[in-house]
């Protein structure tokens, strides 16, 4: 059965989302989650589904991402996975790290890629008029939020829609989208999926 590592940086619902889907689907095995973040509300959570844990604080190592790097590797090397989900995580790669996982690491982003890879794509939808904002599971590749789309979803942007309310509605799309892509994805299926949202 194909392995599944989900790296998380806080709350986790998305990986929640994730590991309920494995374990009631059966088609993959969440075999650990990790993050950068010892005091991830995540890690409990996944630790209550019974999946592994462990945690490197990236604070320790200063400006060092490659002694962060080399030190998170060591748990996600011993769980062996397949395949590596990004759920939430607040790191920004090396080169070095994704070509280990070429290929087989996906990541979940808040924006109808290409629009608004990095930060507060949120408030950059609203600020540029869009009538429509939604989020988007991609391949992970050396350049930020830039690999292969998987699969998206769309969702209206309301009248008096705040960043607030717009994110809390492309989130339930989000618990929608990951957990379709990595079905697909597992079943050797790379052809872009799209969900629309009336919600």
């Amino acid at each position: 059965m194909t392995r599944v590592a989900i790296l998380i940086s806080g709350g986790g619902s998305n990986m929640l989302r994730l590991v309920q889907d494995m374990q009631a689907g059966g088609y993959a095995q969440p075999v650990l989650v990790a993050s950068n973040d010892p005091q991830a509300v995540g890690l409990a959570r996944a630790a209550a589904c019974g999946v592994p844990t462990a945690a490197v604080d990236h604070r320790s190592f200063g400006r060092d991402r490659a002694g962060f790097e080399a030190e998170l590797l060591q748990p996600i090397l011993a769980a062996k996975p397949d395949v590596l989900c990004l759920a939430g995580f607040m790191r920004v790669l090396t080169p070095g790290f994704v070509r280990r996982f070429d290929g087989r690491m996906l990541n979940i982003h808040p924006s109808l890629l290409p629009k608004y890879p990095g930060l507060h794509t949120h408030q950059r939808a609203l600020d540029a008029g869009d009538t429509a904002a939604g989020c988007t599971v991609h391949e992970v590749t050396a350049e930020l939020d830039a690999g292969p789309v998987l699969g998206q979803a769309v969702v209206p942007v309301l009248p008096g829609d705040t960043a607030e309310t717009l994110s809390a509605r492309v989130l339930v799309q989000e618990h929608r989208l990951y957990p379709e892509v990595l079905r697909r994805f597992v079943a050797g299926q790379r052809e872009p999926v799209f969900l629309d949202s009336d919600r």
